[in-house]
């Protein structure tokens, strides 16, 4: 018997609230009769715009959230994969319920003038806090200049307006979520900017207990989604990766059932690259992100992620 009312709590960002309006139509298509109501917080990650590793890292964008679904405040949470830490378990009493079908993983360029990243000139100034597109850059595009930027994608762009970057790096999904996708000069193939785990994907979050709900929501989920993020936060998770480390992969699940995951592990600089891909068969997601875990780990990735402060 499905819920008649969920009330879904998310970030108070346009990003995370249309992200919601997502959840919102898919859940309506599903089951018409169920209500839904939105209840918008504030995280931590919103309100602080310096080093995010002074603020919990990742955590910062979920703490206010779990907080209000633990309470009983809502039913559901909506989050970003990508921002949910891997190097912890979920808040006990939580659960994922779905993972949505996944959007594109691809980052994107947004330059003033209109060029591509290989016309840049040396200089540039490229607006971005991510350590994982700063470390891709800096191996690739040495000649660029990286300059620090926080703040949800809207806000970005009016610092770029503002003149504060000449150009930015911003997720290809995020951009498609608030309707400026007129913004992209260039879609950057993955082979030149590897995405972060869990990109592209939409969790649902509900508390353990909450079966009704759980039960209502989680045929929204997509079958090939749920593997290839298991296997990724599997890997992540193996890796204790933190929210300052280079870290980049994603997951595929073909059509015929087989499954690869590809990852990396950098330096800050870009100077060293470790690499990993296989393929996994039809072996469990989990046991696919921990091989690929302990093949970076034999290469060094551990000590690569413990010399970098967070």
């Amino acid at each position: 018997m499905p819920s008649d009312l969920i009330r879904i709590v998310s970030r108070d960002s346009p990003m995370a609230l249309a992200q919601v309006e997502r959840v919102r139509a898919e859940l309506a298509a599903l089951h018409p009769a169920v209500r839904t109501e939105v209840i918008p917080v504030k995280t931590t990650g919103d309100k602080w715009m310096g080093d995010l590793s002074r603020v919990d890292g990742k955590g910062a964008f979920t703490k206010e959230v779990d907080a209000a679904l633990l309470a009983g405040e809502a039913d559901l949470a909506v989050h970003c994969v990508k921002d949910i830490p891997a190097d912890r378990p979920l808040p006990a009493g939580t659960t994922f319920a779905a993972f949505l079908k996944r959007d594109d993983i691809r980052d994107a360029l947004v330059d003033s003038a209109g060029r591509t990243l290989a016309e840049l000139p040396a200089g540039t100034r490229i607006g971005t806090s991510s350590v994982r597109r700063t470390a891709q850059l800096a191996a690739a595009h040495p000649h660029l200049e990286c300059v620090p930027m926080r703040g949800n994608a809207n806000r970005r762009l009016e610092k770029l307006a503002a003149g504060e970057a000449d150009a930015l790096l911003l997720a290809v999904s995020g951009l498609v979520r608030i309707g400026r996708t007129d913004a992209i000069t260039e879609v950057l193939p993955i082979e030149t900017m590897m995405p972060p785990i869990g990109a592209g994907v939409l969790a649902l979050q509900c508390r353990e207990d909450d079966t009704e709900t759980i039960e209502t929501v989680s045929g929204l989920g997509d079958p090939a989604t749920h593997r290839e993020t298991l296997a990724e936060r599997m890997f992540l998770h193996v890796l204790q990766g933190h929210c300052n480390s280079p870290i980049a992969g994603f997951a595929r699940a073909e059509r015929n059932g087989e499954l690869s995951l590809r990852a990396c592990v950098f330096t800050p600089d870009g100077k060293t690259v470790l690499n990993a891909h296989e393929w996994a068969g039809r072996l469990d997601p989990a046991t696919l992100g921990t091989s690929v875990a302990v093949a970076l780990l034999r290469q060094g990735a551990r000590e690569l992620i413990d010399s970098i402060a967070h």
